[in-house]
């Protein structure tokens, strides 16, 4: 999944006015991702909660007026008062850019709910231990987003930002159709068990103990994916504003082709530690390795010739803009592996349902990149994306430090 943003930019900087165009496509995918943001862990509470018939039909009502709720959301961010305030004033972006990011983000109206459902029936795959066909599901959504932006890209004369966001809305919808129908089975199964002596102890079977549940969790999806957003909004006041937010899809999006194996082991920990985490010392060797082998990749990459070929040839930025990607591709090399702890701590915690201290650190995190980001860019001038990946870097840190005395103690008393 996380192949499709640089996919997807490695095609519209081969179109007519790639900059502009990246650059909106960036924005419009940021507007995205923050309004859908509160539906991201739905995976994650699928897999933990769903237990019988009645947490079942719980948890999907709550995931169904989530995601109506967010669509309206990205409705009324669209409108031309909400819209022009936030990237005219806040944003001050240049009126093209502007224009473009409100039809691309208008294509991409499907993505909250389409993103909500499917993360729900996937997090069923998971409990289930069912991953293959999460990954089958992934195929469906790679390849129809592929088909449609092609066919957009060489049938209608449409712009790059235009052929981004068809492809992601095309395919994620795909995605969640396709995992209705792979969690049929599995769906039977819950239906036909019955609440006995999980009344009691399943958060899911009651909406105010679901609610306690997830808002924790959803704030920290929101508190993490405003970091994005934040990031946008801050380069577009540094120097060189519109090659970082040109480059910025492309460096995020290979770094988060890494950093997304670490993301996915949250539901791994989450599904496989055991109700007290007496596997943890498995998951947590595995995920040692894991550290290495993304770390030790991406690396390789940045710190190579490999680099250049990569950024030029395969996602075909210009020799100028090259110069832009490199330096926030190398501070972000070890990130991945700050992802991979990330899960594991965070994984501890959601088992043992206890969650505030999730948003807790997500916002110290999102905090710490703001305030990076007001040094390096007002005090330091420095470049808005190499700013922008310094302070990434040192929000997470923050944010791994931040679970460390809970995480222990989870740990310690499971043990």
């Amino acid at each position: 999944m996380a192949v499709e943003g640089p996919y997807l930019a490695a095609i519209i900087a081969r179109l007519p006015e790639p900059t502009i165009n990246l650059a909106a496509f960036g924005i419009a995918l940021a507007f995205a991702i923050i309004i859908e943001a509160p539906v991201i862990m739905l995976m994650s509470a699928s897999t933990a909660l769903v237990e019988d018939r009645d947490s079942f039909f719980a948890l999907r009502r709550f995931a169904y007026g989530l995601c109506i709720s967010l669509t309206i959301v990205q409705v009324l961010v669209l409108t031309p008062p909400v819209f022009t305030f936030l990237t005219a004033v806040v944003m001050n972006l240049p009126s093209d850019v502007s224009l473009l990011t409100h039809q691309g983000l208008t294509l991409l109206l499907p993505w909250p709910a389409a993103v909500g459902y499917r993360r729900f029936q996937q997090g069923l795959l998971i409990r289930k231990h069912l991953t293959h066909r999460v990954a089958y599901g992934t195929g469906f959504r790679l390849l129809t987003m592929s088909l449609s932006a092609i066919a957009v890209y060489w049938f209608l004369p449409l712009d790059g930002v235009h052929v981004g966001t068809i492809g992601l809305s095309t395919g994620v919808v795909v995605e969640a159709v396709a995992s209705r129908f792979m969690t049929r089975s599995v769906v039977t199964e819950i239906l036909h068990k019955d609440s006995d002596v999980l009344q009691e102890s399943n958060p899911a079977l009651h909406l105010i103990n679901l609610i306690k549940f997830y808002v924790p969790l959803g704030l920290t999806s929101v508190l993490a994916l405003a970091i994005q957003p934040l990031l946008t909004f801050f380069m577009g006041q540094s120097r060189n504003a519109l090659e970082s937010l040109a480059v910025f899809p492309i460096v995020h999006g290979i770094v988060f082709i890494f950093r997304a194996i670490g993301l996915s082991y949250l539901e791994v920990v989450i599904a496989l530690s055991g109700n007290n985490n007496e596997h943890f010392k498995h998951i947590r060797n595995f995920a040692v390795g894991l550290s290495l082998a993304t770390v030790c990749t991406l690396s390789i990459i940045a710190f190579t010739p490999l680099a250049e070929i990569l950024l030029q040839n395969v996602f075909g930025l210009t020799a100028q803009l090259t110069t832009f990607a490199l330096p926030p591709l190398q501070i972000l090399a070890v990130f991945p592996a700050l992802s991979v702890l990330l899960s594991l701590q965070r994984g501890a915690l959601v088992q043992s349902h206890y969650t505030p201290p999730i948003t807790l650190a997500t916002f110290l995190e999102a905090s710490s990149v703001g305030i990076a980001l007001l040094v390096t860019i007002y005090h330091f001038d420095l470049i808005g994306i190499s700013a922008a990946a310094i302070a990434i870097l040192l929000g997470r840190i923050v944010g791994n430090l931040s679970l460390m005395p809970t995480w222990s103690r989870i740990l310690d008393k499971n043990s």
